[in-house]
């Protein structure tokens, strides 16, 4: 048997691959993050299927429903929201399943910061405006921050921010930024992007807080900031410049 760990994507059920899917309808068990996670997506479980909400669970009574479908012989497709290389705490699942010799995959999922700029419509990256994204947080509960991981040190390249887990400390988010993106560096929150209840906030660091605020939006939000949010005035990228010589394009019709 094995445990497939899927990423679900941000929401929508149609946004998670198709691998994931059909990974949910070949397996016996699926344990999900009820909190995150659309029911939805359990209806593509087999018919009889043993299907268990996490939410509610500590470590070891997920590691032992693992466990106990390991001795039945039964995969297990393991949802969690978004992607499972950022904020899913599946390292400790997978280091527990590593100490008990029970195999285990992952599937990618579309990550919230994605589903984000789809609904801004907007790139993230634009030429001479912004070339990183930085994803961060700050310090919860679950987690505290590493001492160097700052949001002063990331917001002093210019980068473009997706902040996660912030949206309940807002008001210090845009203490710690303006200082280097300016109060009108724009920003949007996007609460529960593709989810029937998606809200989109557009501002600036002067009053995305009070917006905030004023919403009373909270948990899964996601601040996006810097310049490529709003910027029209950006050189096209050479690309598919007539100029630019490339592979499958080269200069010359060659």
């Amino acid at each position: 048997m094995t445990i497939h760990f899927i990423g679900a994507g941000p929401g929508a059920p149609d946004l998670i691959t198709l691998r994931g899917r059909d990974l949910i309808a070949a397996c016996p068990v699926c344990l999900y993050a009820g909190s995150l996670i659309p029911k939805a997506m359990l209806d593509w479980c087999p018919q009889g299927a043993r299907i268990v909400d996490t939410a509610p669970l500590d470590l070891d009574t997920i590691i032992a429903e693992m466990e106990g479908a390991d001795l039945a012989g039964q995969d297990v497709a393991r949802l969690h929201s978004g992607d499972l290389s950022i904020w899913s705490a599946c390292g400790e699942q997978m280091r527990r399943l590593d100490g008990l010799g029970i195999p285990y995959t992952v599937t990618p999922g579309v990550p919230a910061f994605a589903a984000a700029a789809a609904a801004l419509k907007r790139e993230l990256t634009l030429p001479g405006i912004a070339q990183s994204l930085v994803l961060t947080r700050t310090s919860g509960r679950a987690s505290a921050m590493p001492e160097k991981e700052r949001l002063a040190t990331f917001a002093a390249s210019g980068a473009t921010l997706a902040i996660h887990l912030s949206i309940h400390v807002i008001e210090q988010v845009v203490a710690e930024l303006t200082p280097f993106y300016g109060s009108e560096c724009p920003v949007a929150v996007v609460f529960r992007a593709t989810w029937p209840d998606e809200t989109v906030l557009s501002g600036t660091l002067a009053d995305i807080a009070e917006q905030v605020q004023a919403s009373e939006l909270e948990r899964t939000a996601l601040i996006l900031v810097g310049p490529a949010l709003a910027a029209a005035d950006f050189r096209e990228s050479a690309l598919y410049s007539v100029d630019y010589d490339r592979r499958f394009r080269p200069r010359g019709g060659v």
